[in-house]
């Protein structure tokens, strides 16, 4: 469909991932490049308010050169997965993790994954487990800066959506995301207690928005020949980030099943 659109002069915003392998990416990228459309993949995490004002403190050299990185998505669960047995073979490094890869990619920029370690479980739903589904992972990446990072992933978190960002570095560590709602807290005779985001549509409002205003913008700049609005740090998610996290995801892939660490190259398809 990227090939498609490109082909009739569309631009295109693309849903993560923008395919099911890296030939068949890589041929929608060359028509969009051959169409001179403009293009770019949704990795809404980005524009989030807090992981924004991380990656300027990064820019600005607050945590000094990265020596580890963490990144984590839990989804918000009761205990079980609806419909898990439907869940599509490795969603949890084609649609979840994904995002993890292109934030830690985004916080250490200019540096490139070299490998990727990856274990992974189904400990929300273990009667699927001999059926090949996956609902718990954590992956190991090396980065070809030296520094390391990992990412997990979890589809049940009982108490909320949780999405994190953090970078460790020789000056200080910047962090990113917070698993409540609002920074208010609430003490009683019960405890401490908050509200907790339960939809993404809830945690990230903002930053949905904001991703498709950064793409009417580029669009209308194309158009007008004009430059395209700067907010100071590199935003705006593009060909080559749709790429470098997608060959991750496949590499966490080929990592699960030899159960040993893969390097970040070309993988044909999953």
């Amino acid at each position: 469909m990227i090939a498609q659109a490109a082909a009739a002069g569309k631009h295109v915003f693309c849903e993560k991932p923008g395919g099911q392998g890296l030939e068949e990416l890589d041929a929608a990228l060359t028509a969009v490049e051959e169409a001179g459309v403009h293009f770019q993949i949704g990795f809404n995490r980005r524009y989030a308010d807090d992981f924004r004002a991380a990656k300027k403190d990064l820019a600005d050299g607050v945590a000094g050169t990265p020596q580890l990185l963490r990144s984590l998505t839990r989804d918000p669960g009761n205990g079980s997965i609806p419909n898990a047995a439907r869940v599509p073979a490795w969603t949890i490094f084609l649609e979840t993790l994904i995002h993890d890869f292109d934030t830690l990619n985004w916080l250490n920029e200019g540096a490139e994954p070299v490998e990727v370690y990856a274990v992974a479980d189904a400990l929300v739903e273990p009667s699927l487990r001999d059926q090949g589904f996956l609902d718990t992972a954590v992956v190991t990446i090396r980065y070809s800066n030296g520094a390391i990072a990992v990412a997990e992933a979890n589809f049940s978190a009982l108490y909320g959506y949780d999405i994190r960002g953090e970078v460790f570095g020789s000056k200080g560590m910047v962090q990113a995301g917070r698993s409540t709602e609002t920074a208010a807290r609430r003490y009683t005779a019960d405890g401490l207690s908050a509200d907790t985001p339960r939809l993404n549509i809830e945690l990230f409002r903002q930053a949905y928005t904001d991703e498709l205003a950064d793409f009417a913008a580029a669009v209308r700049a194309k158009r007008d020949g004009g430059p395209v609005p700067s907010s100071g740090v590199t935003l705006t998610p593009g060909a080559a980030d749709a790429r470098r996290a997608l060959a991750m995801a496949l590499a966490c892939i080929e990592s699960v099943k030899s159960g040993a660490p893969v390097p970040v190259a070309e993988k044909a398809a999953v």
